[in-house]
């Protein structure tokens, strides 16, 4: 069996005409920087972008090189595409998908279905992964240590104070 091909992706973008994704990516064989356009086709302003982004990044012709590039990035360039074929300017179709991608720390996700609660984990998922800080991080400590002061007042809570009812 051959070497295994490695592609190492750098930007991933979308063109608008004709509509594509673009992807710079390093070939670690040749150690050469490339670009890979792939045609966007039977996509419309009513199109799922979930499943476009799945369809492509599983797309035999494509999936080794879209490897490092996250589905969640995939779903925005699609969103993006989608705005624009719905006649909204890239500024709003950012905008748009900034407040989809955002978490609202009064929403009440007991009232959510499935599918938007299912959402909304991804979206916290990705930005603990984004703020976790790794071992190979150049600022990662082990082992921090704390201090709280302690001659602030200290608030109680209501279910702090013992209660002589059983429960």
């Amino acid at each position: 069996a051959g070497a295994e091909m490695t592609y190492v992706a750098k930007k991933c973008g979308i063109c608008f005409q004709p509509p594509s994704i673009v992807l710079i990516y390093k070939d670690d064989s040749e150690d050469k920087t490339r670009q890979r356009i792939m045609p966007v086709r039977n996509f419309s302003k009513f199109s799922d972008c979930g499943l476009a982004a799945e369809q492509l990044k599983n797309n035999p012709r494509h999936k080794a090189y879209l490897e490092g590039v996250s589905l969640h990035q995939l779903q925005k360039l699609y969103s993006l595409l989608k705005g624009h074929l719905g006649g909204e300017s890239l500024a709003e179709s950012l905008e748009k998908f900034r407040q989809e991608e955002t978490i609202d720390p009064e929403e009440d996700m007991n009232k959510l279905d499935d599918k938007e609660l299912a959402k909304r984990k991804s979206i916290m998922d990705e930005l603990f992964e984004k703020n976790r800080k790794k071992k190979d991080d150049p600022d990662f400590i082990y082992d921090i240590e704390v201090e709280f002061p302690q001659d602030e007042q200290l608030e109680s809570c209501g279910w702090d104070v013992e209660s002589g009812e059983e429960i």
